[in-house]
């Protein structure tokens, strides 16, 4: 089964970590560790996917690859 890849780094400016979802428009978190932020990322995928869903809304399939991960 695929799922949504997450990208986390570190932000100076918000001196903590964040999570994003590519695939997922504006699906972001914080967190004080990388640990926190994937934890509050996941949250916010199911989040974001209830509401896709009860608001008849497209959800996009998991298509996003790093591009460490490209082949070709």
């Amino acid at each position: 089964m695929r799922d949504y890849h997450v990208n986390i780094f570190y932000s100076e400016e918000d001196q903590g970590y964040i999570a994003d979802i590519p695939d997922l428009k504006n699906c972001a978190s914080f967190g004080e560790t990388p640990g926190q932020a994937l934890e509050q990322a996941l949250i916010a995928k199911a989040a974001w996917l209830r509401a896709a869903k009860d608001g008849n809304k497209p959800i996009p399939p998991p298509a996003y690859k790093p591009a460490i991960y490209q082949t070709g």
